[in-house]
């Protein structure tokens, strides 16, 4: 049933690309071997997306809920956020999304800013921003307060660091939000609120993300502002 349901997921979000490019292909009359390219890479992008959206329903989600559960118990606040950064940092090393920016930053470059370099300050930034927000859990801080004051951050170094870094920052917050970053994310999220109290496992299961968003977009900037 579950198998199911993902391959609807996916056909809904492929089939909708490959008719556009189908009309676009009517009406234009792209070359043969470019379209020809482009259905067998939708095959194989419809076969990963089913076998990888299984493999986080039936894997990523329950262990991301199981780990919250368990860092919480040991009762510790320096336990649940050394954990949270070092998950956070881990799993968005292995972001698609980020791996792609990353060597497109590293190819205009021309190797100045290394994809090596991208990808472990994207993912500092988000680990130091995930465990930001268990703490939040912890000290009952409203999550307006910390998205305010996350981006207030933003603004102040948008106007410090070089242009082509204000761009590139937004962009490495936004690839943050793939499909391996966000199960783990928010599946942690419900592990830690659940323990904390189940009343308010609503409430405090949500944000993570959006707040987890904002330290790639200041740890980008800041790294703008080195370079600069």
């Amino acid at each position: 049933m579950e198998l199911k349901e993902t391959v609807k997921e996916v056909v809904y979000s492929v089939v909708p690309i490959v008719i556009i490019v189908a009309v676009v292909q009517f009406a234009l009359k792209l070359p043969a071997e470019t379209i020809v390219n482009f259905f067998g890479g939708a095959v194989f992008v419809f076969i990963g997306l089913v076998l990888f959206l299984t493999g986080v329903k039936v894997g990523f989600l329950p262990v991301g809920e199981s780990i919250g559960n368990a860092i919480v118990s040991k009762g510790k606040m320096w336990i649940v956020l050394l954990s949270g950064f070092i998950i956070g940092f881990v799993v968005n090393v292995a972001e698609p999304d980020l791996q792609v920016l990353a060597g497109q930053i590293d190819q205009v470059s021309g190797g100045t800013i290394s994809k090596t370099l991208i990808i472990v300050v994207v993912s500092l930034g988000i680990g130091v921003f995930l465990a930001l927000g268990l703490l939040r859990n912890f000290l009952k801080i409203p999550m307006l307060y910390l998205l305010l004051g996350g981006y207030a951050i933003v603004f102040v170094l948008s106007m410090i660091t070089p242009k082509h870094f204000f761009g590139v920052g937004f962009d490495s917050g936004f690839v943050t939000t793939g499909p391996m970053t966000v199960p783990f994310i928010i599946s942690l999220g419900v592990g830690v609120s659940s323990v904390m109290g189940k009343h308010k496992s609503d409430n405090d299961s949500f944000g993570l993300v959006a707040l987890s968003t904002i330290g790639p977009i200041i740890a980008v900037l800041l790294l703008g502002v080195f370079f600069g």
